[in-house]
């Protein structure tokens, strides 16, 4: 019998973070079934792994744009993050994975942000407002606080449903959104930066929900 629990890649690279403290969060998330993995591994994976998840969340910081005659497994790259969306495998894009590859229109298209440049405060407590309560990622939630590096970044464009946000005056007023990228459900959410964030609750219950939604089974 299947297990009924999504499953979702988590993609980092090339930049740090609290390894232990990301994996305790998803295996505190009993509906996913994750996967962490550097973005070499997920590209290059001869199972065609990439093909057997029901979401990809992405929290790589990569910025040279793939392509054709790149060295090594960036060949592999191009080909597989082209294929996105192709198929209704979820994307969620996290934190630092929002401003991954900044040059790469194919990026800004899945995230729906045509300018993804920012800047960033460390340590900074935000409070999270809920701007569309009916949605199923924020169905039921409370505005919540909590701690973390929040990027000063213009808001998504048309197409996307801002569904969390925040009135910190060294943020940008939106934290999370939802769009449709070709086939796929794209969820964007900016908060996620280290531990602090993991071992929140409501961090935590949006991350799940959003894997959740994107892989259409909420």
């Amino acid at each position: 019998m299947r297990d009924s629990r999504v499953r979702v890649a988590v993609i980092t690279g090339a930049h740090p973070y609290d390894v232990v403290g990301l994996q305790a969060a998803f295996r505190a998330m009993p509906e996913l079934e994750a996967y962490p993995q550097s973005l070499e591994d997920f590209v290059t994976d001869t199972g065609g792994g990439h093909e057997r998840y029901d979401a990809a969340l992405f929290y790589n910081f990569h910025q040279e744009t793939p392509a054709e005659d790149a060295p090594g497994w960036g060949k592999s790259a191009k080909r597989v993050l082209e294929r996105l969306g192709e198929r209704e495998q979820g994307i969620v894009m996290l934190h630092h994975g929002i401003a991954a590859f900044r040059e790469w229109p194919l990026w800004s298209a899945i995230c729906g942000m045509e300018n993804r440049y920012y800047d960033w405060y460390p340590e900074s407590t935000l409070r999270i407002e809920i701007a569309k309560p009916d949605h199923p990622i924020t169905r039921g939630m409370s505005p919540w606080v909590m701690t973390d590096e929040p990027y000063v970044i213009p808001d998504p464009g048309e197409g996307n449903e801002v569904i969390l946000t925040t009135d910190h005056a060294k943020s940008g007023r939106t934290l999370g959104w939802v769009r449709q990228y070709r086939r796929a459900r794209v969820f964007c959410f900016q908060p996620g930066h280290d531990r602090r964030a993991y071992d929140d609750p409501n961090w935590r219950a949006v991350i799940a929900r959003g894997v959740l939604w994107a892989a259409g089974r909420l």
